[in-house]
């Protein structure tokens, strides 16, 4: 299997590759730039000493009209120096009169073409003047009149001088660029290293979470991102982790209250059996059996219910429905109970109040909380209904008397295999998933749930339910 490029090399890669285009970027603005500014610089040097020769020139035809011609020669010949150029003064026709190059150059006249580019007000042209080179020139170009003649004076430098600038400039660039990539690339590479270290160690941290270790805690990055996610992986592990010890508790549990009734059932069909239990309290016996096989039901039908509700696939069959019919008929279910303890029940006496939701879901609420009321409720005290319409919502309350819950108890009553007998010593029977599963039903209802308690004198449920069609 092949495995991806790893996020070091990657980030390595791109930074890398965001360096060097940026050198080159850099180096191709810096060449344009230099090109131009040498061009226009060489552009006004050639134009400064043609001018200046052009005065010199017509200084030296007007104190000299009959022998000019020899110090125009060595007045462009000075200038040549000078800037490194080559001078030709012809007459406003083209034809030459002195030059400063050699005879392997010589030519009688000047382009008209060339001269068609100066008349139209353009000083600089580039061009090879006249063959004077086999590259184009720098031509500089100024009209001048002295003793009644037009005469022009012309300036040509030869390229290879940009040439030479622009191959020192890349040489001297090329070689800062590469010493610069060089430790450019040597930084990214260690701070790349610096930066993934986090991601290695969060990953072998979340290895050990993957294979059970839920102590363990991520550490504390500068990055805030880092921290971010060493934050989402502590909650995770710790989310985990309790998980794992509810998830322990309730497989516990479960099987503890799955053998026992079993176990129960299991000897006391055998006693039937066998002839061990009498014929005379066969009856009694088989009573215990029923409630022990209605005790299984119950915690499987929760159990399975709660799956689907999860898994998304328990839809509620919304019909119009008594709410106080049900409660009643629960009530009756539980009557031996109530008789025991000396419950007394409150507000049953309002008119018919109707709801518009799953009617047997409903009933399982009713049911766990009327059964943990009467788990909790103190002897001799009382368990009340209340009824309040709010819009289209009901509002039903179940309140029992007795020790209540504390603070640190009513944030967790809702939650899955959470039991009360932790902290009290009362739930005997459950798994911690009544509360659970009518939490769940209220919310897949669009419904909400919260309890209300005062230590030493009651708890109360409040759960809102539709009591019209949407």
């Amino acid at each position: 299997m092949n495995k991806g490029k790893s996020i070091f090399s990657k980030y390595f890669v791109i930074c890398s590759a965001v360096i060097l285009i940026s050198f080159v970027c850099l180096g191709a603005v810096l060449l344009l730039v230099s090109s131009r500014y040498f061009i226009d610089d060489r552009k006004a040097l050639l134009k400064k000493n043609c001018d200046g020769a052009a005065y010199e020139i017509s200084e030296a035809m007007i104190a000299n009209p009959a022998g000019w011609k020899k110090q125009a020669e060595e007045i462009m010949k000075e200038y040549a120096m000078g800037c490194n150029a080559h001078f030709i003064l012809s007459d406003k026709n083209g034809k030459i009169i002195e030059k400063t190059y050699g005879s392997d150059h010589v030519k009688s006249e000047v382009s008209q073409e060339l001269i068609k580019e100066i008349d139209d007000d353009n000083y600089y042209v580039y061009d090879s003047f006249e063959g004077l080179s086999s590259e184009d020139c720098h031509v500089c170009a100024v009209r001048f009149k002295a003793n009644g003649p037009e005469y022009l004076i012309f300036a040509a430098a030869e390229t290879k001088d940009d040439n030479d600038y622009i191959y020192n400039l890349l040489e001297v660039f090329g070689i800062s660029a590469v010493i610069v990539l060089i430790i450019a690339l040597i930084i990214v590479y260690f701070t790349t290293l610096k930066l993934t270290e986090p991601v290695k160690e969060i990953a072998e941290l979340s290895k050990k979470i993957g294979k059970g270790d839920f102590d363990v805690k991520f550490p504390e990055y500068d990055t805030a991102e880092f921290e971010q996610l060493s934050n989402a992986f502590n909650e995770m592990a710790a989310s985990l982790k309790s998980y794992d010890t509810m998830r322990n508790s309730f497989v516990a549990n479960v099987s503890h209250e799955l053998r026992t009734p079993m176990t129960s059932i299991g000897g006391f069909v055998d006693g039937l059996l066998d002839g061990t239990i009498p014929e005379a309290k066969r009856n009694e016996y088989l009573r215990i059996i029923s409630s022990e096989v209605h005790r299984l039901t119950r915690l499987v039908k929760s159990m399975l219910n709660l799956a689907k509700i999860e898994a998304g696939e328990l839809e509620p069959k919304l019909e119009k429905f008594s709410i106080i019919e049900i409660i009643v008929d629960t009530l009756m279910t539980f009557e031996n109970r109530i008789e025991d303890k000396q419950i007394e029940i409150r507000g049953l006496d309002s008119p018919r109040v109707w709801l518009y939701a799953d009617e047997g879901l409903v009933h399982q609420v009713i049911y766990n909380l009327i059964e943990n009321a009467i788990k909790f409720v103190n002897k001799g005290g009382y368990i009340s209904f209340g009824f309040e319409p709010i819009g289209d919502k009901t509002v039903i309350s179940i309140r029992n008397s007795g020790e209540g819950l504390s603070e640190e108890e009513m944030p967790l009553v809702f939650d899955r295999f959470y039991k009360t007998d932790k902290s009290r010593g009362l739930d005997a029977t459950g798994v911690g998933l009544g509360l659970n599963i009518v939490s769940s039903i209220i919310r897949l209802h669009g419904g909400k749930i919260m309890v209300k308690s005062v230590k030493g004198e009651y708890t109360e449920f409040l759960f809102t339910l539709s009591n019209s069609e949407p």
